[in-house]
């Protein structure tokens, strides 16, 4: 499987944004709320599962929305289970670090 990251660098604070590439485009719904997986935030460089943990691994803040890349941000300890959202039956998380 493979996933879209766009990096958003601004100062010592780096966005990671990743999305599994199926969803890169689409739109999907939260009650009444159209959530958009835009290309102009999501969409960036296509790379591995691995190679995207090893960026979220480096972000300060992430967003990250697919089955696949939670899951594998949830198996490597980045974010806890319970804080996952279901956006139309699709995983999503955030993830804030402090430092």
């Amino acid at each position: 499987m493979q996933v879209s990251v766009n990096i958003i660098k601004q100062g010592k604070h780096v966005l990671v944004a990743a999305c599994d590439l199926n969803l890169l485009g689409k739109t999907l719904k939260l009650r009444e709320i159209d959530f958009v997986v835009h290309k102009s935030f999501y969409g960036g460089t296509v790379i591995s599962i691995e190679e995207a943990v090893s960026l979220i691994k480096q972000g300060t803040t992430v967003n990250i929305i697919g089955s696949a890349i939670v899951k594998a941000a949830v198996k490597e300890g980045l974010v806890h289970p319970q804080a996952v959202l279901d956006v139309s039956g699709v995983p999503h998380a955030q993830i804030v670090k402090s430092y």
